[in-house]
C-alpha cells in the first residue's frame, strides 16, 4: 500500500511538472519574447504602406487574431490607418483590440449615464465622449512618441554624420543608429536598415519612414537624403547642417512653450471647469441641473451656452498654438 502511494506521489509530481511546461511552452509560441520581436516588425511593414505582397500579407496577419475578425475587419475603410496610429502610438496593441476597448469604453459611458438619471441626448453624448477615450489616449501616446523622437533625431543625425565620415556607408550608419541609439527612434532606423537590407530601394524604405513618423523635422531629413542620392554631394556634412537646424527649432520651440505655459493652463481650466462643475452638481443633486432639459427656455439657453464654450475653446486652441 505504500508503493502504490509513493508511486501516485511520483506520477502526480511528474504530471504537474509536465503541465507547467506546456503551459510555458504554449505561452512562448504565443507571448515570448520571439513572437513578440516578430509582432512589432510585421506591424512596422504593415504600417508603412508598401505596396508589396509581403506587406499586404503582413496587413492582413496583425488586424486580428481569429480569421473571422480577420475578414471582417478587412473589409472596414481606413483599416490599415488605423492600424498605422496604433503603430505610431508605441502601443503593443492590434486593431481588434482597440476597437473591443472602445465598445467596452462606450458602454461604461452608457452605463454611467443610467445611474446618473441623465436625459437620452446626455446619454448619447456621454456614449460618444467615453468612446472616443480610447482614441484620444492613442492620440496623446502618438504626440508624445513623436515629441521624444524630434528630440533624439539631431543626436541620430550626428551619429550617422560621424559614421560616414569614419568610412561608413549610409545603411551601415543606419544600423549604428538602431543599435546604439535608445527607442523608440532606434526602432524606427532598424526598420529602415532591414528594409534595405532585405531588398527594398533607399527611396522607398525613406518614404515608408516618414509615413510611419509623421514628423516635420524627420521629413526634412528623408527630403534632403532622397535629393542628395539623386543630386549627390557631402552627405555627412547636409546630416550636419540638418542636425543644427533642428536643434535650433527645438530649443525656440521650448522657449515659446515656456512663455506660453501659463496660457495653456488657463485654457485647459477654462475648458475643463464647466464640464467638471455640472458633473458634479449632477451628483450632488440631479434635480437642480435637470430644468436645463426639461424646460423649453433652458434647453435654448443650454445649446446658446455650449455653442459660446465651443467658439471659446477653438479661440483658445488657436491663441496657445504657435507654429514654428
Amino acid at each position: 500500500m505504500d508503493y502504490l502511494y509513493y508511486l501516485f506521489v511520483v506520477l502526480g509530481f511528474f504530471a504537474v511538472v509536465l503541465f507547467l511546461e506546456g503551459v510555458f511552452l504554449t505561452w512562448n509560441a504565443y507571448r515570448g519574447p520571439e513572437k513578440t520581436r516578430i509582432a512589432r516588425r510585421l506591424q512596422a511593414i504593415s504600417a508603412s504602406g508598401g505596396s508589396s505582397e509581403a506587406a499586404s500579407l503582413a496587413k492582413r496577419r496583425l488586424l486580428a487574431q481569429t480569421p473571422e475578425l480577420q475578414s471582417f475587419l478587412l473589409s472596414m475603410p481606413r483599416v490599415h490607418q488605423l492600424d498605422r496610429l496604433l503603430l505610431q502610438s508605441g502601443l503593443n496593441l492590434s486593431v481588434a483590440v482597440f476597437l473591443g476597448v472602445t465598445v467596452i469604453s462606450a458602454l461604461c459611458g452608457g452605463a454611467l449615464a443610467m445611474f446618473l438619471g441623465m436625459p437620452l441626448l446626455l446619454k448619447v453624448a456621454a456614449v460618444i465622449v467615453a468612446g472616443a477615450l480610447p482614441l484620444i489616449f492613442i492620440l496623446r501616446a502618438k504626440s508624445k512618441r513623436m515629441v521624444v523622437i524630434e528630440a533624439q533625431l539631431p543626436d541620430a543625425l550626428d551619429l550617422m554624420g560621424r559614421a560616414m565620415r569614419a568610412g561608413h556607408a549610409f545603411p551601415s550608419a543606419l544600423r549604428m543608429v538602431g543599435s546604439e541609439m535608445p527607442e523608440p527612434i532606434a526602432s524606427e532606423f532598424r526598420t529602415v536598415f532591414e528594409e534595405i537590407n532585405y531588398g527594398i530601394s533607399t527611396q522607398e524604405a525613406l518614404t515608408n519612414l516618414g509615413k510611419r513618423v509623421p514628423s516635420t523635422d524627420l521629413s526634412y531629413f528623408v527630403i534632403a537624403v532622397l535629393i542628395q542620392h539623386e543630386t549627390g554631394g557631402n552627405l555627412s556634412e547636409l546630416l550636419g547642417n540638418i542636425s543644427g537646424i533642428i536643434r535650433e527649432r527645438l530649443k525656440l520651440m521650448g522657449t515659446i512653450r515656456v512663455l506660453s505655459a501659463e496660457g495653456r493652463l488657463s485654457a485647459w481650466i477654462l475648458t475643463l471647469l464647466p464640464f467638471t462643475l455640472a458633473f458634479m452638481l449632477q451628483i450632488v443633486n440631479p434635480k437642480f441641473l435637470s430644468v436645463l432639459w426639461t424646460d423649453p427656455m433652458g434647453i435654448k439657453m443650454s445649446i446658446i451656452a455650449i455653442c459660446m464654450m465651443l467658439v471659446g475653446i477653438f479661440s483658445m486652441s488657436r491663441i496657445i498654438k504657435i507654429r514654428v
